[in-house]
């Protein structure tokens, strides 16, 4: 009997070592994004980010981040790779798939955007609201902005006219909308591949904000950058999405779930907003470095122009809305109020 119960006791505790094993074995998540580790997003938000989330995991959770699309695909493919549970969390843009999210697409419309933090926080009222089911396929950790797109050219933008027959490379479906209505060449296309676009004359002026502009040497590619006079100095603005698979989600303990509960949403808006507008100054003085660059204001009068024109992009937003059995007028009002409402 002596023997039996010293067996037994050995089988518990190889068990317990197992149990004990099992439990202390790290949860692993792969982050995959479209972005270089130098570009400006990853390294001043979303390493940092992923920092604190593994700090407050403390050993139990890692985060591990794949930029610069490491782990394959395209960047438009980002969205399916995590909603297919092919990696856990991504960072990217819905305006790389068009017409995917077409509700979140109101705050991509020319002149709603006014600054990075007001729009953010806006979203997050929105959002509830309106993006439930456009999103039901995701864990949304955050949906946000970045500063603005401005016009960086080969040729001086100063005037509204000059807009017209520009090839412009564009991230969101409305901007495309918006540059066809005035005259302008759209072309679509994620960031990464602004170089070669450029080099090969396949555009001839970008949409982007300053900050994302030193990971792709932009400083060299163009001579003209062009914001406008007044409370809405850039033309629009893109969407970006933290998105986590459910189902990974789903497996997580609760403590866990917590940690990653208290770093998403609401609890991370505003420090996102606040670090796309702490980050364009800096880009801005890197595109200032070259002798030759040289940066516009467009005065009240000729921004008042380019505001006008954008109600053909917004009235096709809110028929698109409206054959869908939403009132697209009121949730576009919706969407500007919410911006003013944080905006100072």
């Amino acid at each position: 009997m002596r023997k039996r119960f010293s067996t037994l006791c050995a089988a518990a505790a190889a068990m317990a070592a197992l149990a004990g094993a099992a439990q202390a074995q790290q949860i692993e998540l792969k982050f995959h994004t479209l972005i270089p580790p130098v570009a400006n997003p990853l390294k001043t938000m979303w390493l940092p980010w992923v920092e604190q989330v593994n700090k407050a995991a403390g050993g139990k959770m890692k985060i591990t981040v794949y930029p610069s699309m490491q782990l394959g695909g395209t960047p438009p493919q980002l969205v399916d790779q995590v909603k297919d549970g092919v990696v856990d969390i991504v960072w990217t843009l819905p305006g790389y798939t068009p017409g995917r999210f077409p509700v979140s697409e109101v705050f991509e419309l020319p002149f709603v955007h006014t600054e990075p933090v007001a729009t953010t926080l806006a979203i997050q009222d929105f959002q509830p609201k309106y993006l439930k089911d456009e999103w039901k396929d995701y864990r949304v950790l955050l949906l946000h902005v970045h500063a603005g797109s401005l016009i960086m050219s080969k040729k001086p933008i100063t005037k509204f006219s000059d807009m017209k027959g520009l090839s412009i490379r564009t991230a969101t479906r409305t901007m495309s909308w918006y540059l066809d209505s005035i005259g302008a060449q759209p072309v679509d296309a994620p960031v990464p591949e602004v170089v070669q676009m450029v080099a090969r004359g396949v555009v001839s002026a970008l949409a982007l904000p300053y900050e994302i502009a030193p990971a792709f040497k932009v400083q060299t590619l163009v001579d003209h950058f062009s914001e406008l006079e007044g409370r809405q100095p850039r033309l629009n603005t893109s969407m970006f999405c933290l998105l986590m698979n459910p189902n990974s989600y789903a497996k997580l303990p609760p403590d866990m779930k917590k940690v990653i509960d208290s770093h998403s949403g609401r609890n991370i808006a505003r420090q996102a907003g606040e670090n796309w507008a702490r980050i364009e100054g800096p880009a801005k003085k890197v595109m200032a470095s070259e002798a030759k660059n040289q940066f516009h204001v467009i005065p009240a009068a000729e921004v008042a122009k380019f505001a006008a024109a954008a109600k053909p992009a917004k009235d096709r937003w809110i028929a698109e809305m409206n054959r869908k059995g939403l009132d697209g007028a009121a949730m576009l009002k919706e969407a500007e109020s919410l911006v003013a409402k944080y905006t100072h």
